[in-house]
């Protein structure tokens, strides 16, 4: 589960991190009150207003400003409510601003990039740093890898004050800035083992100038990401309130109502599996055969991944075609089912009752996109008995007999 910039910015005051003071605001006429509290709040006139949208890409999309008077305020605030942010992080129609987080400026020295995560090589989570902030950590680390900084977490003591202290020299912090970072990343690590976190990332953490109040310069961490484990959510109601459902898809929302793990891609084959692992071998075989009907570059694709799991019912499995189908560029359907703890006959049923209940923009019933069928495994001489049953129902369906049948038969038949 992902969370907002503003709400994980609390989340690290609330663990003693330091944070400039924001407010959000959800409407133009919000804006030019809440830049005067930022900017009163510092004796200075720089103020960022920033777009609370569950993707990067921010800056470079324009919804990230500094500004310096109320008007500049809410002129930025004008663009971001009133156009969709489009970034590489984001659909090709953009997202939706419904939040800005107005916060104070701050004068920047240094950035850097610090994050605790899981290092799925080492099975640890791991402390991940950078002198790079501000930036894509991913090209960072793809284009100079020498310049990531990793120090693993001990399971039971965490991150240990000497790694901390390593991390920060490596940084090149001086002095009592050293200190700063030592308490920054240690109460870091014990967020993100309190809330089961997934994902904690400050960039970027940055350094501002010497001042008289800071003789060595302060660290303060302006920009937070966090996504959280959303199996251990059911002992964190804190976290679980901060779900923001506007931002997730709906058809992603409407799966997990029903048990069913479904994610949205920008393919043609819908794809109706059991196992995550089988899913992404169906994925990957519809590429593969996608490849021999491109066009213009570009072969056919998945839709979707959707995993119907072991324990899904007929209703879920009738659900799971109404979501795949409600995709207009599903242009196929591709049913790919190992029975093991999943019964056969309970997934023809589910296609069965799909069929009945679909009903198509003309307002006939029954489906009019090409229908691929692979069951192998528990009751599947059962589960085959029903489908050949329904057939005069579902005339667009064909049956294969192992999963590169499918994948072909599916492609060919949109292509």
């Amino acid at each position: 589960m992902k969370i907002h910039e503003y709400q994980a910015r609390e989340l690290c005051r609330g663990a003693g991190l330091p944070v400039p003071s924001g407010r959000v605001i959800q409407s133009i006429e919000e804006a030019a009150g809440a830049y005067k509290e930022a900017a009163a709040g510092q004796g200075s006139p720089l103020v960022v207003i920033k777009a609370q949208v569950h993707a990067g890409g921010r800056g470079k999309a324009g919804f990230v400003k500094l500004v310096k008077s109320p008007a500049e305020a809410e002129a930025a605030a004008r663009f971001m409510f009133t156009n969709r942010m489009v970034s590489n992080q984001t659909p090709p129609e953009g997202l939706e601003v419904k939040k800005l987080l107005v916060a104070a400026g701050v004068e920047i020295e240094k950035e850097f990039y610090l994050a605790i995560t899981t290092d799925r090589g080492t099975r640890r989570n791991v402390l991940i740093a950078s002198r790079e902030g501000g930036v894509e950590i991913e090209t960072v680390a793809h284009e100079r890898p020498e310049a990531i900084l990793k120090e693993p977490l001990h399971p039971l003591l965490g991150l240990q004050p000497f790694q901390a202290r390593r991390v920060a020299f490596g940084l090149g912090l001086v002095g009592k800035q050293v200190n700063q970072a030592v308490a920054i990343m240690t109460r870091l690590a014990e967020l993100f083992v309190a809330k089961d976190c997934t994902l904690a990332e400050i960039n970027p953490l940055v350094l501002t100038p010497k001042s008289t109040d800071h003789p060595d310069g302060q660290l303060l961490a302006i920009d937070a990401k966090f996504s959280f484990d959303e199996n251990a959510l059911f002992r964190h109601k804190d976290v679980a309130a901060l779900f923001d459902a506007s931002e997730e898809n709906p058809a992603e929302a409407r799966a997990r109502t029903f048990g069913l793990t479904y994610i949205a891609l920008d393919g043609s084959i819908g794809c109706l599996v059991n196992g995550a692992g089988l899913a992404m071998a169906t994925m990957d075989i519809v590429k593969l055969e996608g490849e021999r009907f491109a066009k213009g570059g570009k072969g056919i694709e998945p839709a979707n991944f959707l995993d119907v799991g072991g324990g899904a019912t007929e209703e879920a499995v009738t659900e799971a075609f109404q979501i795949i189908l409600s995709d207009p560029q599903v242009k196929g359907v591709l049913v790919n089912i190992f029975g093991g703890i999943m019964r056969c006959d309970v997934i023809a049923q589910g296609i069965v009752n799909a069929a009945r209940k679909h009903r198509n923009p003309d307002g006939s019933t029954g489906f009019k996109v090409p229908l691929v069928v692979r069951l192998e495994g528990t009751n599947v001489e059962a589960g085959r008995k029903l489908l050949e049953a329904a057939k005069s129902e579902i005339p667009t369906m064909q049956a294969a007999t192992d999963l590169t049948d499918a994948a072909r038969k599916v492609c060919a038949a949109v292509a």
